[in-house]
């Protein structure tokens, strides 16, 4: 009587063992399924106007799109200017971001505990919850008005700079925080300064986790749009001075969506962005697998 009472608990063990593995399956499927979805909604509508000139030529105008439309035709141009905006402001907001959020990050790891490092931590950690179009009102006031008397590549990277920032500080803090003490003590008992066992000794050994961090920011900002339309505003030109206005993918995506006629070129460049969004994001993993 007692082996048979046994045996159905065991038996009503694995039925709820099966049952709970059934759920997280399904609410697995659940969770991946929009990203699915939209992957494929994104190459279904998109794949028919990616080739080698949607990357190397500038965006057509209305006249054009139409034109095409009518005689049942593939959208001539591509979205050169778009690109090299993206990539133009996305350097300029990592040339800024980066060494202050690195120094800044190590400020936070060694002085853990004290009032003025805990302010900062707080204030990273508000600056992260920040809306995008906040910062780029910011920027807009700091750079637009005062600095560049207009629009331009410049005030967009300092917006998405300050995006980055709070990332890069968190995971430079905590990427510091799991090197061993010890080789910080060896170095610094070998008489060796204390900025070549910071440069020399921490930053190398932490380097694939800071990587991640840095790259992780990236593909965070360079899908924004909402900070660029107070501050680059956009170019239907190929422009690479800091100076002026500029383009960006996700600005020519919301022009198009402006413009009946250029509905095929949203998809298409959505496809685009988000391959290269995925890109770093892929990359930033290795880096981590790297780490462990």
């Amino acid at each position: 009587m007692q082996a048979l009472s046994e045996k159905e608990n065991i038996g009503f063990r694995i039925k709820k063992d099966r049952l709970f593995l059934w759920l997280v399956i399904v609410f697995s499927a659940i969770t991946v399924s929009p990203i699915l979805l939209i992957i494929f909604k994104l190459i279904e509508k998109g794949y028919r106007q990616l080739s080698f000139g949607f990357l190397v030529e500038r965006t057509p105008d209305t006249m054009q799109a139409m034109t095409a439309l009518n005689n049942h035709e593939l959208i001539p141009g591509g979205i050169a200017n778009g690109i090299a905006g993206t990539f133009l402001m996305v350097i300029m907001a990592s040339v800024i971001a980066i060494p202050v959020a690195v120094i800044t990050g190590v400020y936070l790891y060694e002085n853990q505990g004290k009032w003025l490092a805990n302010l900062v931590r707080n204030v990273s950690d508000i600056l992260q919850g920040v809306p995008s179009i906040v910062l780029g009102l910011i920027s807009y006031l700091w750079v637009v008005k005062h600095i560049t008397h207009g629009y331009s590549a410049l005030a967009g990277s300092v917006s998405l700079s300050i995006m980055m920032l709070p990332m890069i500080v968190r995971s430079t803090e905590e990427t510091l925080k799991m090197i061993p003490q010890t080789l910080k003590e060896a170095g610094l008992a070998l008489g060796i300064p204390y900025w070549r066992v910071l440069t020399g000794i921490l930053i190398p050994t932490g380097l694939s986790g800071l990587t991640t961090g840095i790259l992780l920011s990236i593909s965070r900002v360079i899908g924004e749009t909402a900070p660029l339309m107070l501050t680059a505003l956009g170019s239907s030109v190929i422009n690479m001075n800091i100076a002026k206005p500029t383009s960006a993918i996700p600005l020519l995506i919301w022009e198009f969506y402006n413009d009946p006629n250029m509905v095929d070129l949203i998809w298409s460049s959505s496809l685009l962005l988000m391959i290269i969004v995925l890109t770093f994001n892929l990359i930033s993993k290795q880096f981590a697998s790297s780490r462990k």
